[in-house]
């Protein structure tokens, strides 16, 4: 008989999974493009910062928040035991980069990406947290 999984862990697949596509995409695009002109993004937003273009935060965003993410998706999915860490650490790695960012170059409500991004995170460390996605991973 096939063990069901909790709406919590099906959510928490499906945001891992969206944070791991964004992450490569809008990785990959800053490095393709380090003036941040292909995704409209001026590089006086990095004004404060340690950086003078976008290729370092891209390559952060792209390995961290990119390919680290899509790895955990597949230990998720095949219910690895080491994929609930995987899954906390992202969490925690996109409220730290958000936060980061906002102490950097500030808040920016226009597009409102900080805010969503922000709150992805907080629902996956919820999500993570629930007793049944811990107990789907056989972690308890």
């Amino acid at each position: 008989m096939k063990e069901s999984k909790s709406y919590s862990f099906y959510f928490l697949v499906l945001f891992i999974g969206f944070q791991g596509i964004s992450g490569l995409i809008g990785g990959a695009v800053l490095v393709i493009d380090p003036t941040g002109v292909l995704v409209q993004l001026p590089t006086s937003m990095l004004d404060g910062s340690p950086f003078d273009n976008f290729l370092i935060p891209g390559i952060i965003l792209l390995t961290i928040l990119g390919v680290f993410p899509m790895i955990v998706l597949y230990g998720l999915t095949k219910k690895r035991l080491w994929s609930w860490f995987g899954a906390f650490t992202v969490s925690v790695a996109l409220i730290i980069w958000i936060g980061v960012e906002i102490l950097i170059v500030g808040y920016h409500p226009e597009p409102p990406l900080q805010l969503i991004y922000g709150l992805l995170g907080i629902i996956m460390l919820g999500l993570v947290l629930i007793p049944s996605v811990r107990r789907t991973l056989k972690f308890n």
